[in-house]
């Protein structure tokens, strides 16, 4: 507690958001793995496990889009904490009796954890630009990859958690655990979470809900297409494969996914060296450019190998661990240059609109990771997944470029 109170008002605010945000992401991916095995378990197809979905997404791009104009209206503090709540009850809706879970009624918990969850990450996005001066980009970026990173590789342990204890205890008393783990956190945060964090000194008007800059417009764009290409494969898919192809349980499933999106946390904590901290390099469009289209004929090329009949395990899942790297660099420079672009004042407006793009390109993902490869197979989804890299990577061709900035110290 010493060292804790040690550290200045910034920081600890840092550390509290997140953590929220943590304790978020682990239920969310929790869920996913649950939601994608139980209902796989009890027959339905790759397109209706799809559209269970389907609100969680299409709300998560209606939350970005209006979520923005209320964190900067009420502040930052409020939208995360409204975050955690709703999760909690979108979780308690899934402990119904067995008969009770419809698909209207999964679908309709699914949308409002898609709310709860874009609600948290715009919040815990948009925080850091508050709490690091302007002057100091280098800082900027550093902190962003350490949130999101540290993000995904709890997602990842999400997933192993929701495979282990859908083994364990079972789909109900699974999610019951969550949600009372959750409304601990959720207290925490609403004693303990500045109050006017990020609220907008200049009242905001609804209209302002569409960015008017450029170079985030751009990064929207190529943002779409980017997560387009990873879900496309990745949500539904991916996971129905190993467990219909290569006979995978539901440990295995949950197991290597999760070490996937582990090991690709941890690669975008790391992107800022990656991509020239140290030598004192700050990205720009030229590297966002740079980077994407070098993920752009890598699915492509696992679904060749896979059509010409060499071993499954090997090329999928050699490839995929190729494809998590290098995916990882572009979210995590794609997670900087917004917050960088981004105007202080109101910020959450600005992230939330870029966000919402990110949800777009997700629920198109989603959509087409069940109809393609229910219809075509898994290779006509990666050969999607390349053409939507290549679209994103000529898209941030048009992003802002500088010279070689030098690093502001910390």
């Amino acid at each position: 507690m010493k060292a804790l109170s040690a550290l200045s008002t910034e920081v600890r605010q840092y550390l509290l958001v997140t953590g929220n945000y943590w304790a978020f992401t682990l239920t969310d991916g929790a869920l996913r793995m649950l939601v994608v095995l139980h209902f796989h378990t009890l027959g339905y197809t790759p397109l209706q496990i799809a559209a269970l979905f389907l609100f969680y997404e299409i709300f998560g791009v209606i939350t970005n889009l209006v979520g923005g104009y209320l964190g900067a209206r009420l502040g930052l503090n409020r939208t995360m904490n409204i975050g955690l709540g709703m999760q909690v009850l979108a979780l308690l809706m899934l402990t119904v009796p067995a008969a009770w879970l419809t698909v209207p009624w999964v679908m309709g918990a699914q949308a409002l954890s898609g709310i709860a969850k874009d609600l948290n990450k715009m919040s815990a996005k948009s925080s850091i630009k508050l709490l690091v001066p302007d002057s100091q980009q280098g800082t900027l970026y550093k902190w962003v990859a350490i949130l999101t990173g540290s993000k995904n590789a709890l997602k990842g342990v999400g997933f192993f958690l929701g495979g282990a204890l859908l083994a364990l205890l079972g789909f109900t008393m699974a999610v019951l655990a969550m949600a009372a783990a959750l409304a601990l956190i959720w207290i925490g945060s609403l004693l303990l979470l500045k109050k006017d964090l990020g609220k907008a000194k200049a009242k905001p008007k609804f209209r302002d809900i569409l960015s008017k800059s450029r170079a985030i417009n751009t990064l929207s764009a190529a943002r779409l297409f980017l997560f387009g290409a990873r879900d496309v494969w990745f949500v539904v898919a991916l996971p129905v494969y190993l467990s219909s192809v290569f006979g995978w349980d539901f440990w295995l499933v949950g197991g290597f996914l999760a070490a996937w999106i582990i090991g690709y946390g941890i690669v975008q904590s790391f992107a800022p060296s990656i991509t020239g901290k140290q030598r004192g390099h700050v990205p720009d469009g030229r590297a966002s450019f740079t980077w994407a289209i070098a993920l752009a004929g890598l699915p492509a090329l696992i679904a060749l190998g896979l059509s010409a009949g060499w071993s499954g395990q090997v090329v999928l899942l050699g490839g995929l661990m190729l494809f998590g790297v290098l995916f990882a660099v572009n979210s995590s420079l794609h997670s900087y240059l917004i917050v960088s672009y981004a105007k202080e004042d109101g910020v959450s407006l600005d992230v939330g609109f870029y966000y919402m793009s990110n949800a777009l390109g997700r629920l198109l993902g989603t959509l087409l990771s069940g109809w393609v490869f229910q219809t075509y197979g898994l290779e006509a989804c990666l050969w999607v997944s390349s053409g939507f890299v290549l679209a994103a990577a000529l898209i941030s061709i048009a992003l802002p470029r500088h010279g070689d900035t030098t690093q502001q110290p910390s």
